[in-house]
């Protein structure tokens, strides 16, 4: 049978006509979903851009407070509960909604943003025993402008929020976490040291914050590194508060005692700490014993945790130690510290912070009755130094408090200040 006549008979067939269809569609169907799949992934490379931005991401939570404020239609919530203190020292109690997990759409400067966050219930971030999760934004166009436009303005909100306190971070695990509610600012005339204490080290702080660039031309590492010594409630830790108020930082707590502190743990988190922060260590001495005082119990070197002195010295001055970094360290007794400690490079700046001195006890008077005339403090100074005892910035403030309203008994019964 001749070609022409094969084809004829199959095209009058209708089994052959009915199957040839269905094959004809399943084709075309199929080419149309696999043109749809490659339309829709090169709209998506080429006519839209995305941000992720994962939950151990600094900026994270700061974007999630910042959508709240945008995404005012959204019926899907989550809420944050935080604690703020007011100027007069009241505690107030705020309840931040800020979208949960699911997708959300809002406008910003003419872009239509869907946004979308996923928690992940496999994955848990071990270092902050969190559940792990992403927040992904998406828009039309190629103007990555517009995210970083959003980042800024969710960075200044969370700053906006801690404009004129001081917060304090605490370490948990392998990172740093703010610790109670951000504090307000304590001046630093409200903490009186002796005649010129105060202002030479507040300048010291001032020119190594102020002069990068000298240290990076000599290569010298940058960093400093500060020891207020002394006997306890005279104010040590007080000035460090003050002192991170008057330069607009932060304070960072660590505590060399915590018995799960070991040498990686210290330098990771000397390295993160937060930027435009002051790493304190309090009561260095209760950490580690001097060599020359341990050689009858060679055990009471050794520290009470997994952190080894050489640790400790490495982080503070070693090769892989970090740099842009202030570090103060207070100790009531530094003839218990190793000299290895606080030679220069690890300790720069060593100051005594002693018991009051006249000039302290004068403007601690006046500061408590600034209606008393400068003779009355002199007088009080006078009485107390004639007394012959030593007494802590602690001690006179804790006298003033008994008698807020009445400065004549305070001069008339300086006797009746505590023993040190």
């Amino acid at each position: 049978m001749p070609l022409s006549e094969l084809v004829a008979s199959l095209s009058t067939n209708p089994y052959f006509s009915a199957g040839a269809g269905l094959f004809g569609m399943g084709m075309a169907a199929a080419v149309l979903r696999r043109g749809s799949q490659l339309g829709a992934v090169l709209f998506r490379r080429h006519c839209m851009i995305t941000l992720e931005v994962t939950s151990q991401d600094k900026s994270f939570h700061w974007l999630l407070q910042w959508i709240s404020r945008y995404a005012t239609r959204t019926q899907h919530l989550s809420v944050e509960t935080t604690f703020t203190q007011t100027d007069t020292g009241k505690v107030n109690t705020q309840f931040d909604f800020v979208p949960s997990p699911g997708a959300h759409f809002f406008s910003y400067h003419g872009y239509w943003i869907r946004v979308e966050r996923n928690r992940e219930k496999q994955m848990v971030n071990f270092q902050a025993g969190l559940p792990f999760e992403t927040v992904t934004m998406t828009t039309l166009g190629k103007n990555r402008n517009i995210f970083f436009e959003i980042l800024e303005e969710s960075r200044k909100l969370a700053l906006q929020s801690q404009e004129g306190k001081t917060v304090m971070y605490t370490a948990m695990a392998a990172e740093w976490r703010p610790f109670g509610y951000p504090r307000r600012k304590r001046p630093l005339s409200s903490v009186i040291l002796d005649r010129g204490l105060s202002e030479r080290i507040l300048q010291d702080v001032r020119e190594f914050i102020d002069t990068p660039r000298w240290y990076m031309d000599r290569g010298i590492p940058y960093r400093r590194g500060y020891l207020l010594y002394g006997p306890p409630g005279c104010g040590k830790s007080s000035y460090i508060m003050a002192l991170a108020g008057a330069l607009d930082y932060n304070i960072c707590v660590l505590n060399l005692s915590e018995k799960g502190l070991s040498d990686d743990r210290l330098n990771h988190l000397l390295t993160v700490a937060p930027e435009q922060s002051i790493i304190l260590l309090e009561d260095v001495d209760a950490a580690f014993l001097s060599r020359d005082l341990s050689k009858e119990n060679p055990a009471m070197y050794q520290g009470m945790g997994r952190l080894t002195f050489s640790g400790l010295l490495n982080a503070l001055d070693g090769v892989a130690s970090a740099e842009a970094r202030i570090v103060f360290m207070t100790t009531n007794y530094i003839d218990r510290l190793d000299p290895a400690l606080i030679r220069p490079g690890r300790v720069d700046m060593k100051e005594l912070v002693d018991y009051c001195s006249a000039y302290q006890l004068t403007q601690m008077f006046l500061r408590f009755y600034p209606d008393q005339p400068e003779s009355r403090a002199d007088e009080f100074a006078r009485l107390v130094i004639a007394t012959q005892k030593p007494v802590s910035a602690a001690q006179v403030q804790g006298f003033f408090m008994m008698h807020k309203s009445d400065p004549d008994t305070v001069v008339k019964n300086t006797h009746q200040l505590p023993d040190v």
